[in-house]
């Protein structure tokens, strides 16, 4: 299971600007009518260009042409009425609305054509994460899996923070991780570790080997490329968890690299898998095989591994404390994976009023063996 913040359905707005267009319908007609039976020396006319500019808030710019249209031509049936068209009052009238309405009609097309290029970025915003992001299997072999990625910003649809899957010798190797900073860099050194974290699969090599091989192509990518836009090569670097669960065996072995440790939860207590000897985190040094050691953990049936980025963590509620996520999983007794994410997310958004600081991906994995 994959769970990512989402948008709005697009027929709920649909439904509420034809709800809405009666409003400048509604204004015409009134304004039109005590216009009409109002003494020759009141004039309400000017008011119909409120209309026109009402639409223009909600509306795209053919409704709202239309509706400054029928504006016109409703100051046209008042001056017609009220002395007649050649007046230089109602002359001026008419003129001012044409003009107006032309403009707000002008300015609402520029806003629709700039809103259509922002959802063409959108779409190609959605197919980079299905590339980048690819939602992880629900099931491999005895292994239950669901994740999350939840975006700072509401229409975000990627960002700095990671995970992917692959097969590992004997088992199943899962990557998280937090990219310093964020915007294009941060997406680009995402591409890059997860993009070898996955071709990395087929070499079948070690835990160690893995991390080293991410690490160099992190500060591969940071050295050779360093006129990206983003931070100086010396500042840019990746926090990471590499996990292998095994199959045949009830463990887990880690290597982590500057990043928030796993939490286990067994037992209903929670326990905080830290090692002896963290590595740096990638991309700030060309690093070697033996510079990572690995640590082994039991991870038996009816346990519930949870890895988690620091967007979860260093999350605050509106008075600045963070996000007592230990205390939470405590609280909770929660052994469903899918469950687990589902409330989470929803604890998390609810906790920060809806306005994280800094994205957030979870991945929870139970063993039924």
């Amino acid at each position: 299971m994959s769970v990512r913040r989402g948008l709005p359905p697009l027929d709920r707005a649909w439904s509420l600007q034809h709800g809405l267009i009666a409003i400048p319908l509604a204004i015409i007609a009134v304004i039109t009518v005590i216009d009409i039976h109002a003494p020759t020396s009141i004039h309400l006319g000017p008011f119909l260009v409120a209309a026109p500019a009402l639409t223009a808030s909600f509306a795209g710019a053919g409704i709202t042409g239309a509706v400054g249209a029928l504006a016109v031509v409703a100051q046209i049936v008042i001056g017609h009425l009220h002395g007649g068209l050649l007046t230089p009052n109602h002359q001026a009238q008419i003129a001012a609305l044409v003009v107006i309405s032309v403009f707000v009609t002008a300015f609402r097309y520029v806003r629709d054509r700039h809103e259509r290029q922002l959802s063409q970025v959108r779409s190609v915003a959605v197919a980079a994460q299905q590339v980048l992001l690819r939602p992880l299997p629900e099931r491999i072999g005895a292994l239950r899996i669901a994740s999350a990625y939840i975006s700072a910003e509401a229409e975000a649809q990627i960002g700095g923070d990671l995970f992917a899957t692959v097969p590992a010798p004997g088992g199943t190797r899962l990557v998280i991780g937090d990219v310093r900073g964020k915007g294009l860099s941060a997406i680009g050194e995402a591409a890059v570790l997860i993009g070898a974290f996955r071709g990395s699969a087929y070499r079948n090599l070690s835990l160690p080997g893995i991390v080293a091989h991410l690490g160099n192509s992190v500060y591969w990518k940071n050295t050779a490329d360093p006129t990206d836009g983003g931070p100086e090569p010396e500042e840019s670097f990746v926090t990471a968890v590499v996990v292998d669960v095994h199959h045949d065996a009830p463990f887990l072995t880690m290597v982590n690299c500057g990043h928030p440790p796993p939490l286990l939860l067994r037992r209903d207590k929670v326990q905080v898998l830290e090692v002896s000897e963290p590595a740096l985190p990638l991309g700030l040094t060309a690093p070697l095989e033996s510079d990572y050691r690995e640590e082994t953990f039991r991870f038996e049936p009816g346990g519930l591994l949870l890895l988690h980025t620091d967007g979860v963590i260093e999350a605050r509620d509106r008075t600045g404390r963070f996000y007592p996520l230990i205390d939470r999983l405590t609280a909770w007794h929660e052994r469903d994976p899918a469950a687990l994410v589902r409330r989470l997310r929803d604890d998390l958004l609810r906790y920060t009023g809806g306005n994280l600081g800094d994205d957030a991906a979870v991945i929870a994995i139970t063993r039924s063996s």
